[in-house]
Formats: C-alpha cells, structure tokens, sequence
C-alpha cells in the first residue's frame, strides 16, 4: 500500500487526539484536549494517508519519539541517531500492517534526515511492537523505567 506523508494540520491533530486504543494499548489513547493537539501540531509529527487520502496514521521524529523519563538515564546521548514514533489508528492495529507502516517511516526518514541510523522506545508491555521492530531489524540496547506518582512503567530503547 502506498502513503501520502504530510504535514500535521489541526484538523489530523483532532483527529488523532481522541483516538482510543483497547486494552493494554490504552497508554497510547488521546485526550482531545488542546494541550495534546498544540504538541501534534509542533513540526515534529507528519500525518500519513493511505491513497485515498483518509488519515491512518502519524509519524514522529526527533524529540517528540522520546520519551522524556529516558533523558535522566542518558538514553538519548547519542546524537547521531534518528529518534522514530509512529501511531496506527487503532482500527487498524492487529491486523498485520504495522511493518509495512513502520518500512515507509524509515524509508521517509532516510531521505528527509539523510541517515540510515534510527533509535526508538517503545513500551516494555508492548510485546506486539517490539517484535515488530525486532522484525524490521531493531536491536533492545537498554531500558529505563518511567515513575509516576502512581505506577512506574518500564521502557525498552532499541537501535538500528
């Protein structure tokens, strides 16, 4: 399948904002508020379409694909990767077309960053992603544990 990528506009970001994601994906659920969209609509997130141009997705790069807890582990040290986050719709989650979704992203990313290089984090629960990722060639090179007033959460940083 092929894929328009585009700049995030408000309307994608409304969008993707309320998106609701099922059990145990639901970490990756939006709000709607415009706290969420103003940070969708920073420049780092790109909408991706499939050929009849409805919004299936988003990408991420840079800043916006880390996950902030991970900066007081040093996890993000070396600058010459490419940080990456995507989101699928979540009608479309399960269904086998995270590979080829995640292939496009690295192949835009290649030429927009010039650099074969990439680094991602994903959830540690989040076994479906990783062997993904793992199947696209990512390696786990450490971990970091998010704590929150509440709960903790473990995440996984794997390169490629």
């Amino acid at each position: 399948m092929d894929y328009n990528i585009v700049n995030m506009n408000r309307e994608y970001a409304a969008v993707i904002s309320k998106w609701i994601y099922e059990e145990p994906y639901n970490i990756y659920s939006g709000d709607g508020s415009n706290e969420y969209i103003e940070e969708l609509l920073d420049g780092s997130y790109y909408a991706v379409l499939d050929m009849n141009n409805e919004l299936i997705g988003f990408y991420c790069f840079g800043n916006a694909a880390q996950v902030p807890a991970g900066n007081e582990y040093d996890v993000y040290s070396n600058k010459d990767l490419i940080d990456i986050g995507l989101g699928l719709r979540p009608d479309l989650c399960g269904k086998s077309k995270g590979y080829d979704f995640l292939s496009r992203e690295l192949t835009y990313a290649q030429k927009k960053f010039d650099n074969n290089d990439f680094r991602l984090t994903v959830a540690e629960f989040n076994k479906r992603a990783i062997n993904l990722y793992e199947r696209a060639g990512f390696s786990k090179v450490t971990a970091f544990v998010r704590e929150m007033p509440d709960n903790e959460m473990r995440f996984i940083v794997m390169e490629k």
